[in-house]
């Protein structure tokens, strides 16, 4: 389970750092649209998030 956990983590960080690595200016513009949003707004989107996360890991598994 430990090494599924890490795994898990591992592919956060290379999904992660895509946008960064492909396309910089596009990743800034994300990150400074994501400062402007309120907290409600943000929390609603990581929610979503969230719960599409483990719907697909659902299917998958």
């Amino acid at each position: 389970m430990l090494v599924d956990i890490l795994t898990a983590l591992c592919l956060v960080l290379v999904l992660e750092g895509i946008l960064p690595f492909l396309s910089p200016n596009a990743y800034k513009s994300a990150i400074k649209a994501m400062l402007e949003l309120d907290e409600s707004r943000m929390r609603l989107i990581g929610l979503s998030s969230m719960i599409a996360g483990v719907v697909l890991l659902t299917f998958v598994r």
